[in-house]
């Protein structure tokens, strides 16, 4: 996997305004789909009907929730992004999030992200802006496409 692999916030900072690697692939399995419906309480059929998906949906099998695929970025962020001071770090928010393609069940997505902003955040902390978009293996049109906002602390 590629990383981006800094000592410490200071070296890190030096990559604002830079492309992240690119994520390994990740498979959005439909086990995955029905565990993200449990937790969400949601339930709609075109995500864990499967026969009913097969016949009625355009798509011919469920999709994943547009909530997975955004949820799925703090993951796919700490995969490509190891700083070796870092004691934790947490979700701050987002910004301008959509989903301009549904992520059919058994489909494979990696992350495509831009350090657009690094930011002090408090003595030892930095709010880091990430544009991101959400790629699904064989269609053009991104899963999801965010700026994600996240709080990193040192040690």
């Amino acid at each position: 996997m590629n990383q981006l692999i800094c000592k410490d916030f200071r070296e890190f900072k030096t990559h604002e305004g830079k492309s992240l690697p690119t994520s390994d692939w990740l498979v959005v399995t439909q086990d995955m789909i029905n565990a993200f419906a449990d937790a969400t309480k949601d339930f709609q059929w075109i995500h864990v009907d499967v026969e009913r998906a097969k016949k009625e949906s355009p798509f011919k099998k469920p999709i994943a929730h547009g909530f997975m695929s955004v949820s799925l970025l703090s993951k796919m962020l700490t995969d490509v992004i190891v700083i070796e001071s870092m004691s934790m770090g947490v979700n701050y928010g987002l910004n301008k999030v959509r989903f301009p393609h549904p992520v059919p069940s058994e489909s494979r997505l990696r992350l495509h992200s831009t350090l657009t902003k690094i930011e002090e955040y408090t003595e030892k902390g930095l709010k880091v802006t990430c544009e991101c978009s959400i790629e699904i293996e064989g269609i053009e049109k991104p899963a999801c496409v965010a700026e994600f906002v996240s709080l990193m602390f040192e040690v």
